[in-house]
């Protein structure tokens, strides 16, 4: 099961993108699991998600989803500022 780490930006304040429960949302049933959120502390609006992803096409189609749109624009998300990588 692969790692991945997700950086982006963010609209609506760290507080709200940290207290937001739409990542389990729509992540949760996908089989994602072990999430963590870091925050930049020199630039709060910059924001990364690391967690486990058991099938990354799943995942990919998962973000292309009307859901996902909803999830992010909920959270501020900036979604052209979205870069994945995973562990290797």
């Amino acid at each position: 099961m692969p790692t991945i780490l997700a950086y982006h930006n963010i609209t609506k304040g760290a507080e709200h993108w940290l207290k937001s429960p739409k990542r389990k949302e729509l992540f949760g049933p996908l089989g994602v699991t072990n999430i963590r959120t870091f925050v930049d502390v020199q630039d709060p609006t910059r924001v990364a998600v690391l967690m486990d992803v058991p099938d990354m096409d799943v995942v990919k189609k998962a973000l292309e989803s009307p859901a996902a749109a909803e999830a992010m624009a909920y959270d501020g998300v900036v979604p052209e500022s979205l870069v994945i990588l995973v562990e290797s």
